[in-house]
């Protein structure tokens, strides 16, 4: 049966589909390949994903978002259309009501960009809301009780750090290092080190295997292959834990500067209320190992990350989705 609501989680690295009823149905990469000649779509998500790096000239595979908005806006409607479809099966009877994640740093013009895309990639109507919020909804923090909540939502193109109380956002920072950032750390890292060239894919694969906020010799070493700079054949050299450490702490201070931003101007009472509760990792950056001892070192508050933290966005739009008339007044703006 076609769901008439959908929950998206448009992120910069993947994008999530949620029915009510069903859960999340699409976990794919925001990658779309499209051809040069004809600018038509040839791929999106995991078949576009495998094309990156590996293309000839005629073919571009790129994501549409850069830092969690939308940075091409044809090839993000094309994607969006892509999703939904497959979402909603073949047989569309009915145009679906959309609910889309975006930055808690958003600016207007960039929220009316994707309301636009998720209409008129076949939406009959299209809400925004705010991934910290979703994020806690999905995380399981009850946001509309009267208590100071935390959450910080690492994902692949921005960071989100909210405190949520009574249903809204106290206070909140938004800084566009992620994800992304941290793997382009590790390839400038060993381009600096090692004079060897490595493409995003590889770069990712090294903080996924051996990655960790801080050193930790049990994740072991990784062999990896790239270009050599100097010679310009190709070469295999052994990457250690502390040295992805030491490349990616760079970033992971400017995401702990982004939480001490937002702590700094709680009110006393939801400060207190954080202290005692700690605060919620969320997002794909919530599973690099340590990051949690990391944060809770350097601000003192206690840090849990969330169950399946990569699905809490979509979760919570599906939870939001299922309870519209309670939230759209709240946390959603609408066309």
């Amino acid at each position: 049966m076609f769901s008439r609501k959908i929950g998206i989680d448009l992120g910069t690295a993947n994008t999530l589909v949620y029915l009510p009823k069903k859960g999340v149905v699409i976990n794919e990469p925001s990658v779309v390949a499209i051809s040069i000649s004809d600018n038509r779509v040839l791929a999106v998500g995991n078949e576009a994903k495998e094309m990156i790096g590996r293309t000839p000239d005629s073919i571009i595979a790129s994501r549409p978002l850069k830092d969690g908005v939308i940075a091409d806006y044809r090839v993000t409607q094309a994607m969006l259309s892509y999703f939904m479809n497959k979402a909603g099966g073949k047989f569309k009877i009915f145009r679906p009501e959309v609910l889309v994640s975006v930055p808690a740093g958003i600016t207007s013009t960039e929220k009316r960009a994707v309301i636009e895309a998720a209409i008129q990639s076949g939406a009959k109507a299209a809400y925004i809301a705010k991934q910290p919020v979703l994020a806690a909804v999905g995380a399981g923090i009850p946001i509309n009780s009267p208590v100071g909540n935390m959450i910080v939502d690492i994902g692949g193109g921005t960071t989100d750090v909210a405190i949520i109380s009574l249903g809204g956002i106290v206070a909140c920072a938004s800084v566009r290092v992620a994800g992304d950032k941290l793997d382009r750390a590790i390839a400038d890292y060993i381009k600096r080190k090692h004079n060897l060239v490595i493409g995003d894919r590889t770069a990712e694969e090294i903080k996924i295997q051996i990655g960790s906020a801080i050193p930790n010799p049990e994740r072991g070493n990784i062999k990896i292959k790239g270009r050599d700079l100097i010679e310009g054949l190709p070469k295999t050299i052994e990457v250690t834990n502390k040295e992805v450490v030491e490349a990616m702490s760079g970033e992971l201070k400017e995401i702990i500067r982004a939480i001490k931003s937002v702590l700094q101007v709680t009110p006393p009472e939801l400060a207190s209320d954080v202290i005692d509760r700690g605060m919620f990792l969320s997002g794909g950056g919530a599973l690099l190992a340590n990051i949690d001892d990391l944060i809770s070192r350097a601000t003192g508050v206690p840090c849990y990350v969330a169950n399946e933290p990569l699905l809490c966005v979509a979760k919570g739009a599906g939870i939001v989705l299922e309870n519209l008339e309670v939230y759209k007044r709240s946390i959603m703006s609408k066309k």
